[in-house]
């Protein structure tokens, strides 16, 4: 019996970074990029991604991966604000699966705040804004879609 090591697959964020799989950016540098997630918590939910992999903040390589996602995470933090009317906003990083890392690729959650949403105190998606991440991408950088198609958030 032939036995085969099993493949490690791609990581899904340098497979975006790669522009190799689809993504909503929102916010594009040298050294990283602002996505939407495609399963938001809330309306606007962004990760920030550095483009060096660097698996979380104990590897090699980490305080230049924070270094190249803060000028990203200030312009997107600026265009929910602005854009979509957020009154404040939640920025959540975690290292390893035990802290609820689901992709170990280093990553920061920006998520909006809205007057009345509740606190955010599970991580639970939700799925009413999955389909709306390509009107929430038009609403924040005026690509994709046009005016007509959007429902007014």
């Amino acid at each position: 019996m032939i036995r085969h090591r099993p493949q490690r697959l791609p990581c899904p964020f340098c497979e975006i970074v790669a522009e190799r799989a689809a993504a909503h950016v929102i916010v594009e540098t040298e050294g990283a990029i602002a996505i939407l997630d495609i399963a938001p918590v809330r309306r606007g939910h962004t990760l920030l991604l550095p483009r060096r992999h660097v698996e979380d903040l104990t590897k090699f390589g980490a305080a230049d991966a924070i270094a190249a996602i803060a000028s990203p995470l200030q312009t997107a933090a600026g265009l929910l604000v602005d854009r979509l009317g957020a009154t404040g906003l939640t920025c959540i990083q975690a290292n390893g699966a035990t802290a609820g890392q689901e992709i170990a690729h280093l990553h920061v959650h920006l998520v909006p705040r809205f007057a009345g949403d509740g606190r955010l105190t599970t991580w639970t998606r939700d799925l009413s804004e999955k389909d709306r991440v390509a009107e929430v991408h038009h609403r924040l950088t005026g690509d994709g879609i046009g005016e007509s198609d959007l429902v007014h958030l």
